[in-house]
């Protein structure tokens, strides 16, 4: 095989890693097949497989490259440089206001696909270890309740709020109310056009979110 440089090497995958983004959002990840993206570059099988040996070296590249473009911890970081100066509801507002406006962008783009990756979890755990063994594990979301956790012990320590449950319930419960509305927005605009969908928007749902949250922390 001729010797190729690595700028080559890296526009040959970058065509590879974009074919397959795209792939998820015409499909769902779990239907996909190297074919699939074999037909969507123009390369022939051996011009895939001689950069990727499966379609899930494609994918862990892909998370990659989604991840790098669309991590958050700038955002977030902004938002708590102003705890000093801000009330913890108005913390609180920034936050589900970045949530809602972060996933009214991508709810149909890297969205979609964090939510299929959790169901390529369930259904093919071996593949989903395979995927992201070499990425790292603290992504944006997990980053963001990291400072949201190391934010609410602290307001609570002081006595700034009065928490009606323990921190760590109420972090358990906007983890899961996340992935809740993520996916009745995914679901309801990405697979099924019913006429309720109308209901189920980022906007809408955080807003109550976050006034449970408040409510919850005793700020209301």
């Amino acid at each position: 095989m001729p010797k190729v440089s690595k700028e080559y090497i890296e526009n040959k995958k970058k065509i590879i890693i974009d074919s397959a983004y795209s792939l998820c959002l015409e499909k769902t990840m779990s239907t996909i097949t190297m074919q699939d993206i074999i037909d969507k570059t123009g390369f022939s099988q051996g011009g895939i497989y001689r950069f990727y040996n499966d379609i899930d070296e494609i994918f862990a590249d892909m998370i990659k490259s989604i991840r790098k473009e669309i991590y958050i911890k700038e955002e977030v970081d902004e938002i708590f440089s102003l705890e000093d100066r801000l009330s913890v509801k108005e913390i609180n507002n920034s936050i589900f206001n970045m949530l809602s406006n972060f996933m009214e962008k991508e709810l149909k783009k890297s969205e979609k696909i964090e939510f299929e990756l959790s169901v390529l979890a369930m259904n093919y755990p071996e593949r989903m270890e395979r995927i992201l063994k070499n990425i790292d594990p603290c992504g944006h979301k997990k980053y963001l309740m990291k400072r949201v956790s190391e934010y609410l012990y602290k307001k609570s320590e002081s006595g700034e709020i009065n928490p009606k449950k323990e921190i760590s319930e109420i972090l358990a419960y906007i983890a899961s109310a996340y992935s809740g509305i993520q996916m009745s927005c995914i679901v309801n605009h990405c697979y099924i056009k019913s006429p309720d969908s109308e209901f189920y928007t980022p906007k809408e749902l955080f807003n109550i979110l976050e006034d449970t949250v408040n409510f919850l922390l005793g700020i209301s």
